[in-house]
């Protein structure tokens, strides 16, 4: 899979409505601090992270959630998609590896689960379902665009 493919990919995904989104945004922080919670008592933390990156994790999460909330705001294909790019690259080029992609997002989707209403978790997740599925097309992208 390519960048053009992600991207015709990405713009399939359908903007959650205004409600779903102002839920997520209203929850962002508590979610970003749960998901910073969870991830970080995890027993193979270093193995996904790397060792000292614990405090750019959580700034990652913290972002993310932002990001996210503003996705679900105005929607754009290529923004997610460039985002995610850069995500992978900044974050390997740190020391994260690429089991902390899987990890992450599916934390992620178990906290929407127990977190958000069943109408604003049906709207959010097939963005997640997408960064799962399209995990082996940004590592591969990444790569290239690492060199």
């Amino acid at each position: 899979m390519t960048k053009e493919s992600l991207l015709e990919s990405a713009e399939s995904l359908k903007q959650p409505s205004a409600l779903s989104a102002k839920e997520f945004e209203e929850k962002s922080e508590i979610l970003a601090a749960e998901m910073n919670r969870l991830m970080g008592s995890r027993a193979d933390l270093v193995q996904l992270i790397g060792d000292g990156n614990t405090a750019m994790m959580g700034d990652n999460h913290r972002n993310h959630a932002r990001f996210m909330s503003s996705v679900f705001q105005h929607f754009q294909p290529v923004v997610l998609v460039e985002t995610v790019l850069w995500v992978y690259r900044a974050y390997r080029s740190h020391g994260f590896h690429l089991t902390y992609w899987p990890a992450q997002l599916d934390q992620w989707v178990e906290l929407f689960k127990v977190q958000l209403s069943p109408e604003a978790f049906q709207e959010i997740y097939p963005f997640y379902y997408w960064m799962i599925v399209n995990q082996p097309a940004f590592v591969m992208e990444s790569d290239k665009m690492m060199g």
